[in-house]
């Protein structure tokens, strides 16, 4: 596993797992806004630009981190975050290790396959694929993501290194995700999502908290998919602090 880290030294770890198609900068200003108090690890997530493995599966892909803990961080950490496909492979890894922190904060995690979306994705980026690496259309495709413009240099060259293969994997694992059994969490988790996301991520939020024993639900006024933590670091800075106040 490939990672960056902030704050080193400290005692408590807050790791946190960027989105599909993204880059551990997602959570830069956050971990920027959290290094003076924590070790803050940005994992890269597998088949991403940086990372050591091709995509496989969110379950491996789960595996591969909770064994970086285990070796590097004896076995538990204070703090799991997650966006969208981050946020899978968060809850996934909560689901693997119920007791693995004390608090989590999931964004945006899609716990409901979507068929039709799945179905077209092997043959939308496999005939379309080649568009990515123009700059005038990833310049569209970031607009349509309402991500903060400083973002775009970041956001152009680490879609440009994602190879084809890898995008059709994780998108298809991403999109094909269910819900699991999450009676055994023992994390307090508090369960984000914006408010003008689509109806499908609106229900996976209300989902993922009536799942999770010690889960609160927080709608965010305004906001789209992934904006909380690429567009208002600092917010999501002080929501993490809050979760780990004792």
């Amino acid at each position: 596993m490939q990672c960056v880290e902030f704050g080193q030294g400290h005692a408590q770890t807050v790791l946190l797992l960027h989105g599909g198609g993204l880059n551990w900068w997602n959570y830069r200003r956050a971990a920027q806004a959290l290094a003076g108090d924590f070790h803050v690890v940005l994992p890269i997530l597998d088949g991403h630009a940086g990372s050591d493995r091709p995509f496989t599966s969110l379950e491996d892909n789960a595996r591969e981190i909770l064994a970086w803990i285990d070796e590097r961080l004896g076995g538990r950490v204070a703090l799991l975050g997650g966006l969208s496909l981050g946020g899978q492979v968060a809850v996934e890894m909560l689901r693997q290790r119920p007791d693995l922190c004390d608090a989590a904060l999931v964004e945006s995690a899609a716990l409901l396959p979507d068929r039709l979306t799945h179905a077209l994705v092997g043959p939308t980026f496999g005939s379309g694929y080649g568009l990515i690496r123009r700059r005038w259309f990833s310049k569209l495709q970031f607009r349509s993501l309402r991500m903060d413009p400083a973002l775009f240099e970041d956001y152009y060259r680490d879609t440009c290194a994602i190879e084809k293969r890898d995008m059709i994997a994780f998108l298809k694992a991403s999109t094909a995700y269910a819900a699991k059994d999450l009676s055994a969490v023992t994390a307090r988790v508090s369960v984000y999502v914006g408010a003008r996301e689509n109806r499908r991520m609106q229900r996976s939020a209300r989902l993922l908290q009536a799942a999770l024993p010690r889960a609160s639900l927080r709608v965010l006024p305004g906001l789209c998919h992934g904006e909380f933590s690429l567009n208002h670091g600092l917010d999501y800075a002080r929501a993490v602090r809050e979760l780990l106040e004792p």
